[in-house]
Order: structure tokens, then sequence, then C-alpha cells
């Protein structure tokens, strides 16, 4: 594409909160950046939404109101997406409808469900694979955000897909940096946090293991302590909750650097993370990191200032009574401009 014919990025899921939410905004805003003159067309819920209106250049905006995994994305957005003029459609998810009119390229963050269903039905599981699937063999190229989700999908569906593969990291945002004294305090009274705390932050879904991260701090009976968790979801109401744990729910993320900052360390128990940003944004901002050494950990915490366990109540006992240290704060390895200029160079190299 050498002159960068129009292009389509499915927007739909900036209006939904989580992970894919911060990676949809976020890449689109620094496409547009890098770019400002790109020819682009957004496919939004609703052209109202406060983040469209700090998007550089003049992209244009369509309405696709149809929600993810439902009947009419699968009928009504072909027939949008047909007439919208693009030439090549962006995914920063892997939903693409599976009658979709225009070559396109879909982004993999990881395989979780193929291995923690949680709580969806056989009808879900079924549909998820079966998108998974068309995405994986019909996109004209794919996006990962680590070599562990390339090697899993390799691993996966075939070693014939790997020409395909590009592995371009998700970024962290330039507020995720260490925070003064004083904005630590300010936030932690805000929040009520009068003791020195660890900081987990994600959903609690069945493969981020919070079972095994309560029970630990549950055992290790610190008084001078506390864990918070900054998460949401109907997963949460089914956790034990131990006394001297906190859980803060729908926290901006204008606070999330101060509390960073000022944790004793940030700790997950994940089996699977495709990238786990939360732990590139806590080092970012200066705060240790305790997390498996498995999935994407290895690639995305750096060894300064953190401590890869083994996934076992003994290992995060320990690492808990004897948290890393961090005398200095890593370089900044992941930025969303570099992200950005690696989808838009993956782009223009399509034919």
């Amino acid at each position: 594409m050498p002159d960068m014919q129009r292009i389509g990025i499915d927007c739909r899921l900036a209006s939904v909160e989580g992970g894919l939410q911060r990676y949809t905004r976020e890449l689109t805003t620094a496409l547009l950046a890098a770019d400002p003159s790109l020819p682009c067309t957004l496919f939004v819920r609703s052209p109202e939404e406060e983040w469209l209106k700090g998007l550089s250049g003049s992209p244009s905006l369509m309405v696709a109101p149809y929600r993810h995994y439902g009947v009419r994305e699968q009928f009504l957005f072909p027939h949008l997406l047909k007439h919208s003029g693009i030439r090549v459609l962006f995914s920063p998810h892997f939903n693409v409808p599976l009658l979709c009119p225009v070559p396109f390229v879909a982004t993999i963050h990881d395989l979780t469900l193929h291995r923690f269903p949680n709580a969806a039905s056989l009808q879900k599981r079924l549909a998820y694979r079966l998108l998974m699937r068309h995405a994986v063999f019909k996109s004209v190229a794919l996006v990962t955000v680590s070599n562990a989700t390339r090697e899993d999908i390799v691993r996966t569906y075939g070693g014939s897909l790997a020409p395909k593969i590009s592995v371009i990291p998700n970024g962290v945002h330039e507020r995720f940096s260490p925070q003064p004294r004083g904005i630590q305090e300010h936030v932690r009274s805000k929040y009520g946090l009068s003791k020195p705390y660890f900081l987990y932050v994600g959903n609690a879904k069945e493969h981020k293991n919070l079972p095994l991260l309560l029970s630990a701090f549950a055992e290790i009976h610190s008084r001078d302590t506390e864990l918070v968790l900054v998460t949401g979801g109907s997963e949460v109401s089914a956790l034990s909750i131990p006394s001297a744990v906190r859980v803060l729910h729908a926290i901006p993320d204008t606070d999330l650097p101060a509390l960073y900052s000022g944790a004793l360390a940030f700790v997950t128990a994940s089996l699977l993370e495709g990238f786990c940003l939360p732990a590139a944004e806590a080092q970012a901002c200066g705060c240790p990191v305790i997390a498996p050494r498995s999935s994407a950990f290895p690639e995305v915490v750096s060894a300064e200032g953190s401590l890869l366990i083994e996934p076992t109540i003994e290992a995060l006992k320990k690492a808990l009574l004897h948290p890393p240290h961090s005398s200095t704060v890593p370089p900044r390895r992941f930025s969303w401009e570099e992200n950005a200029r690696n989808i838009l160079a993956l782009l223009r190299s399509l034919p």
C-alpha cells in the first residue's frame, strides 16, 4: 500500500471499559499523531465520545452501533464496511465479522479463552473459537503484543502462520512516571490508604489467579501492610476477601501513577498474559514488580526492581515478605508512538 489508501479502524471497543478500551484509544490517538494526514475512517459507537475530540488530523467517523459478538455485527457491519470506501480494516481485536468485505489486519492479544473459558456458555465458547480461527487464517496480517502470544498462536494453529505475524508490543503512556510524594499522599488520602501497601491492577477473571494471591497474603499475617486490588467485574463478588485486603473500583487513570509510585510492589499471580500492561505501567512509575516467570512477563518486566517467581503460595508468601526494591527507574521501554510507527509500517507494506 505505497500511497496509503484509506484504512478503517474498528474503534467500537474504545467505549467498552477494560484493557481493550485503552489499547484502542491509545493506539488510534498515536496513529493519527504520527501521521495527521492519514486517510482514515474510524468506526465508533457514537461520534460524541470524549476521547475523539483530542485526535490529530481529520479522520472521518462512521457510526457502527453493533454490539460485539452480536447478530447485527455479523450482518450489518459488513454492509457498512463495504460502502465506507476503505481498502483495509485494522481491528484492535480478533473479532472481525465473518463476512468482512475488505482485507483486514487483526490483533490477537492472547489466547486466554482457549485455556480459561471462565463462565462462558458453550455457545459463546464456540463463537469465540470460530471468530478466532477466522481472524487467524483469513487476515492479511496479524499483530500480536508479545513473542509469548506469537508462539502460542503458532503452537495452536500451525507454523505456516508465522510469516504473517508481527510482534508489536503495547505502549505505556507518558503519564505513568514516578510521582512526587505530595501527589502520592493526596491519592492515598483520597482512598484511605494509611498503611504501606502491595498493589494489584486488573480484572478478577479465572486466569488472573486472584484466589492464590489472596491466600498468600492472608497467610503472611501482616499487620503492617495491606493488599490493594484495583479491580472490577462480576467475578469480584465470588472472591473471599481477607480483612487486610482493600478493593477499589472504578479508579480513574489519572490516579493510577500515584498508586503505582507509592506501592511497596505491584504483585500478580496471573497464569497467562499476552502483555500485562499494568506491570509495564508500574515499572515506568518506579514500582517494583512481583510476577510469575511465565507467559509474557519475562518480556515485559525488566530485571531491575522485579522478582519473577513460580505462581505458588509459598513463592508468593516469600516474595511478599521480602519484596524487591528498585533503586532507579528502568529506562522507558514501551511507547505508543513506537507502537503506532510499527503499525503504520505494517499497513504501508501491504500490497
